[in-house]
């Protein structure tokens, strides 16, 4: 059981996107990516909402979501733990799910640049061999 800090998050303040699921998703690709694992200990709600100077409120309800969906439990005397997943949780399938978004975000602003197609693929190729 690992305790995490809440150096865990980042929020981005002009994103059209809410704060609370910006949580909720960085907190899920963090599961996916096993960087947050089965047991592991959550920042306190008060933590976090100081550390990124936002309303305690919009933390706890992002923790009261991903414990609805099955993503974090709550331990008493302990906080917000990562929940115990099955087994296919951490799937090829799941992850791809979680990176759909940011690149239909992407594939969106290729067109309205009117970028050709295949150099958009070429110019994503040669940023994740950057990033390796």
């Amino acid at each position: 059981m690992t305790s995490h800090t809440p150096s865990l998050y980042s929020i981005a303040t002009g994103s059209a996107e809410p704060i609370y699921r910006q949580l909720i998703e960085q907190t899920r690709r963090l599961v996916a990516a096993r960087v947050l694992a089965p047991g592991d200990v959550l920042p306190s709600v008060r933590e976090v909402a100081l550390a990124l100077a936002i309303n305690p409120m919009t933390v706890s309800k992002a923790y009261n979501m991903m414990e609805t969906e099955g993503l974090l439990s709550r331990s008493r005397g302990i906080g917000m733990l990562v929940a115990e997943r099955r087994a296919h949780a951490h799937s090829a399938h799941e992850r791809e799910a979680l990176l759909r978004p940011t690149l239909e975000r992407a594939a969106v602003e290729a067109r309205q640049l009117e970028l050709d197609p295949d150099a958009v693929l070429a110019l994503f190729k040669k940023i994740l061999k950057e990033q390796a």
